[in-house]
């Protein structure tokens, strides 16, 4: 073997993750309406993802998630850690890694830290989602937990509807509710921030958006602190009652078929007989595409739910590489 032929890898840190997306954040939501286009144009290879479960109480786990881009002609795989009970500990709840490859000759062409990676694409999903599915004239958005991703959701959601207004943030600790608050009123000084404490009934029943990112698995959410015409982001996996997704005039997932198996709300209702596969309206990707239709009317109440899809992973790692060679960023290495 000739290996003076063969490529270097790019190794990328969290932190020239990072310094790809500083300048423009918006460019993740269109990286995952692209994605989702892929998807439906059938240019995408998705095999099944693979959860280990450690722990079905806490839902410790690590996913392997792998995809193919095949118009791109890139591969890739993220090895992501979800460990929920880690924030107590002062860790981060989510670790991972991507290894991209392209498929003409098979060669790794970058390592990447994936952990505020996938932060950044379960938020831009979920901005993505509020962009078809939350009235235009949403104002307020209520937040039930207030850790990195709530505050990575409020950012992307803030790009996708501009004329928020309203902030209101709780958490199970006091805490997290002031550091968020904190955080984000020097980056949204044209909002007003409601501490809520834990009190989540107040953080809800007034907010046009709802996004409950917890990793309590408890059911935090109650359907009676949902008004009409609300757009509900479910992000976790148990957070809400099963009175939330009954009370939705429709449910869209990320994919389906992704998630009907998993440990979500409506997983758990689907494997209990609660919910049936017509139940479901949409996944996000036909309402992109036009196939089907968004919000229809002010009064509908729209429940989103996503697990996070491999293909988007692999979209925001191709994106994530191109840029870093353009930045110059990360450091070249041979296996």
């Amino acid at each position: 073997m000739n290996f003076e032929k063969v490529p270097s890898t790019l190794l990328l840190t969290e932190e020239d993750v990072r310094k790809v997306y500083q300048d423009d954040l918006s460019v993740a939501l269109r990286i995952v309406e692209e994605s989702f286009h892929k998807r439906m144009e059938n240019d995408v290879l998705m095999p099944d993802k693979i959860s280990q479960i450690f722990d079905e109480a806490t839902q410790d786990r690590i996913n392997c998630m792998p995809a193919t881009l095949v118009s791109d002609k890139m591969c890739g795989v993220k090895w992501i850690s979800v460990f929920p009970g880690n924030p107590l500990e002062g860790l981060p709840n989510i670790t991972g890694t991507i290894i991209l490859s392209e498929i003409r000759h098979g060669f790794p062409v970058s390592i990447l830290g994936a952990s505020y990676l996938t932060s950044v694409r379960t938020a831009a999903i979920g901005a993505t989602a509020a962009k078809y599915l939350s009235r235009p004239d949403a104002e307020s958005i209520g937040f039930i937990g207030a850790g990195k991703e709530a505050r990575q959701h409020l950012d992307m959601v803030k790009i996708a509807r501009p004329g928020l207004k309203v902030c209101y943030v709780s958490s199970r600790r006091e805490s997290t509710v002031e550091s968020f608050i904190a955080e984000e009123q020097k980056k949204h000084p044209d909002l007003q921030f409601v501490p809520c404490g834990n009190d989540f009934e107040k953080a809800t029943k007034d907010a046009d958006i709802i996004v409950t990112a917890t990793s309590s698995q408890l059911q935090l959410l109650k359907a009676s602190y949902v008004k009409k015409g609300a757009f509900y982001i479910h992000v976790g996996g148990f957070e809400d009652e099963y009175a939330v997704p009954r009370k939705a005039s429709k449910i869209v997932c990320d994919e389906w078929n992704s998630i009907k198996h998993r440990t979500q709300t409506i997983s758990r209702m689907f494997k209990e007989g609660l919910l049936k596969d017509e139940d479901i309206y949409s996944d996000l990707g036909d309402i992109i595409a036009g196939r089907k239709a968004g919000r229809e009317n002010d009064e509908e109440f729209i429940y989103f739910c996503s697990v996070g899809l491999p293909f988007i992973d692999v979209m925001f790692a191709k994106y994530t590489y191109e840029k870093a060679r353009e930045l110059k960023l990360g450091t070249e290495f041979n296996f």
